[in-house]
């Protein structure tokens, strides 16, 4: 779940929803050579589809020990760890969008490498992602190579959903927010702006007694929509 500030109020967006507006975003993206990728729709399916490890999680918000909501970075590790063979073998009829969001896993999580409650994930992960390479008869260079957009879509997405003002970098892009506008640098959509809206429920930011406390709350939430744009920098 993705947990985005609104004053004294949270709003719930479900990995799920994410991941589908990633894939509308790049459905727009005109750099690196995405338009013309052999693999293109398959790049978009995975990217569309790199969280569905998370459907059984997001049925109803997760209580940490404080009583607040976690979020997906802040969920205990084996929870986090869980979710992602769970969607790689989901797509395992697409054995190029499994081997991206395998690569997505080993990706987000590197910063964890050397953690040993970590070892048998990486294991697992690296061992799924290069099995379903040798499927795709593909190479590792090329999931790389494909795998910059999975991240990029993620990532201009998260940073709508999240209303983060941090910036984000990846593969020589530049991610910022400014309001309701995400602007990438250096343009990848051809100067135009491009709509994006994310649908969650909202729900007071506060402590929660238990899980139970915490669906009740959010059962009764009102559904909300959040409306803005991703553009280049030379439409900002």
């Amino acid at each position: 779940m993705i947990c985005r500030p609104a004053g004294d109020a949270l709003v719930l967006i479900t990995q799920t929803d994410h991941a589908r507006l990633a894939r509308t975003i790049m459905e727009s993206w005109t750099a690196g050579g995405l338009p013309d990728s052999p693999r293109r729709a398959t790049i978009l399916h995975a990217i569309a589809a790199h969280d569905d490890g998370w459907l059984e999680l997001d049925a109803a918000p997760i209580v940490g020990e404080s009583g607040a909501i976690d979020d997906f970075m802040t969920l205990p590790a084996a929870l986090r760890q869980a979710v992602w063979p769970r969607g790689v073998l989901r797509l395992a009829g697409d054995p190029w969008a499994a081997a991206l969001v395998a690569q997505h896993a080993v990706w987000i999580f590197s910063r964890f490498r050397d953690d040993p409650d970590w070892a048998s994930f990486f294991d697992q992960m690296t061992r799924l992602r290069d099995t379903f390479v040798a499927r795709s008869g593909l190479s590792l260079a090329e999931l790389e190579h494909d795998y910059d957009f999975v991240r990029l879509g993620d990532l201009v997405s998260l940073t709508f959903c999240n209303a983060w003002t941090d910036q984000q970098d990846h593969a020589g892009c530049v991610v910022t927010c400014d309001g309701s506008t995400v602007v990438v640098r250096p343009d990848p959509f051809g100067a135009r702006a491009i709509p994006i809206e994310i649908r969650g429920v909202r729900m007071p930011n506060r402590r929660y007694r238990d899980a139970a406390d915490a669906a009740e709350a959010w059962r009764a939430g009102p559904p909300v929509s959040i409306a803005g744009r991703v553009v280049g920098d030379s439409a900002a």
